[in-house]
């Protein structure tokens, strides 16, 4: 009988953007993150390329070892920033690592500003 390791028979490879749907999802459910924040990339492409990144604010680098993700957010004025994050953390690594099935060694939140919600007179 063989063992799943002696089944496979070649390389699978995940697309990032496989894995950028479920950072995004994971994400956006969290309390307190208002939305993700694109970063230089993300206006470098926009700008010289005229392509809006459909997930601006999330970058993977997949490894033999697993995936490193960073995650740029805004977040809701008036929340614990640290709670967030730790948050983020945590549901993303869940739902890549049930999702595609590879380690998610880190998850780097970088929050890039905060959303105050305008009083209306």
């Amino acid at each position: 009988m063989a063992t799943k390791e002696e089944e496979r028979i070649g390389l699978i490879k995940i697309a990032d953007d496989v894995i950028a749907v479920c950072v995004l999802r994971a994400t956006l459910k969290t309390a307190g993150v208002h939305a993700l924040s694109g970063g230089l990339t993300d206006n470098l492409a926009k700008n010289f390329l005229g392509k809006d990144s459909a997930f601006k604010g999330i970058k993977i680098n997949q490894s033999e070892e697993g995936v490193v993700i960073d995650i740029s957010i805004v977040v809701d004025y008036g929340i614990k920033i640290p709670s967030v994050a730790w948050d983020i953390q945590e549901n993303v690594k869940n739902e890549v690592e049930h999702i595609i099935d590879s380690k998610v060694l880190a998850v780097n939140i970088h929050v890039t500003g905060v959303y105050i919600e305008e009083q209306q007179s």
